[in-house]
Order: structure tokens, then sequence, then C-alpha cells
């Protein structure tokens, strides 16, 4: 972090980077640990934790996590999210033919946002506000990718605890690494049988979203070379905002 800049700017620097920090460990943080992850001195973590919470935007009860005022910020962003994509959505799924799906990363889980239904008559469908989960979703396994491995492996380990599932770790790492080389993650039966998907992430600096394409497995090795060069296309759009 830049020590060159006025001590506002600083300040506003540190704090951001305090909240981004918080927002990759949805299980709340130590100040030991934030001063750790961010590199400061622990009494100037406690300094600006203690302006945040003040302001709501962080909050201290059960560690440090992000506070409501930050929370609903986030919720009026996400429907503006919604609105922004939900041309593109409609449009792909009228290219395509399948379902289009926008989902948030939230916390230990995906949650859907917006869907465009395809033109097919088999075709799939999830309730926005659905959660799903990362590790076997191609929307979940995109938004990992966009993490540093300790967020993302902080995120997957507890997931799979909860199902008490044994991973292979070293294939699922060179998945990721492959879902970061080409942009697109894959989903092949892996959460619902009969059932693929394709899927990209996007960020918007603050939360990290996915557009995905669930595809019915009897078509998906059809569709998937459309499908990948439509949303990769897409992805380009949305990353540069």
């Amino acid at each position: 972090m830049p020590t060159d800049s006025p001590p506002g700017i600083q300040v506003i620097a540190r704090a951001a980077a305090l909240l981004r920090h918080l927002g990759g460990h949805p299980g709340g943080q130590s100040l030991g640990q934030i001063a750790s992850g961010l590199g400061l001195p622990r009494s100037t973590v406690q300094r600006i934790v203690a302006a945040l919470a003040t302001e709501g935007l962080v909050s201290t009860g059960n560690g440090i996590r992000l506070g409501p005022a930050l929370q609903s910020l986030a919720r009026a962003t996400r429907i503006d999210m919604a609105d922004r994509c939900r041309p593109h959505l409609t449009a792909l799924a009228r290219q395509t033919g399948e379902t289009v799906d926008l989902s948030v990363l939230r916390g230990p889980q995906m949650i859907f946002l917006d869907q465009a239904e395809g033109t097919s008559r088999l075709r799939t469908v999830s309730a926005i506000g659905e959660p799903f989960p990362l590790t076997t979703t191609a929307n979940g396994r995109a938004c990992l990718a966009a993490l540093t491995d300790q967020q993302m492996l902080q995120l997957a380990t507890a997931e799979w605890a909860a199902r008490r599932e044994t991973v292979d770790l070293p294939g699922f790492m060179a998945m990721i690494s492959q879902v970061r080389h080409t942009g697109l993650a894959h989903d092949l039966d892996a959460h619902t049988a009969g059932i693929s998907a394709i899927g990209c992430s996007f960020s918007d600096g603050t939360d990290h979203y996915a557009i995905s394409v669930p595809i019915p497995s009897s078509r998906y090795a059809d569709k998937a070379g459309m499908v990948s060069a439509a949303l990769l296309a897409l992805k380009r759009i949305l990353s540069a905002g």
C-alpha cells in the first residue's frame, strides 16, 4: 500500500483495504488477524475499525466482520447489477436457447439474483434467491477462481467439512487453475445429475458475480462451444464496466 499519499487519502485506502479483507472472511477476524493480513500495526487497525464501527460499516460483536450499513449498500448494488445485466441475460438466452443465470458470491454460497429462461423445450429453472454451493457448481467455481488461494480454500474447505466430504485437493486446485487460465468454469453433472453448466465471473470492485448457463447434459456437447464463446464475450463486456 502506498505510503506517500496525503494522510486523508491513505486512511481511506487503508479502510477500503480492511473492508475488502473482511469481505473475504465472512466468519469474522480478530484485530491481530486483520493487522497481519494487511501488514499494518494493530493500533492502526484498531483505530480504523473503531471509526468504521461507528458508521455501521463493520460489526465487532463476535469477531470483526462487515456491518449492516455496508450490507445495505451491497443489497442496493446487487439490485443495480441485476438491472444492468438483464439485457445481457436475455440476449444470451435467445442466442443459445438455454436458461441464463446471474448470481452473487455471498458468504459461503452463491445466491441467484436473476434469470432469463431459454427457448428450448427442455430447460433448467432455478428460483431467484435460491442458494447454491461453491465447489460443485459452475458459477461457484468461477467465483472461487477469482479469489486468492487463501480465500478460496477457506470457503471450499468449510463447504467440504459441512458435507463431510473427502476431496482430491490437488485435483481441485488444478481445476481452479484451469478456470483462471480459460476464464470459464464447468460443472459436468457435479451438482445435479443430468445437468451440466458453464460459467464465468466478474466483479464490480466490491462483490463477485457469475453468469452461468445450465444445460441438460444430453445436449451439452453440442452446445458447449457456442455457449463458451458467448460467455467469454459477455465477460469482457461486464469486466470493462
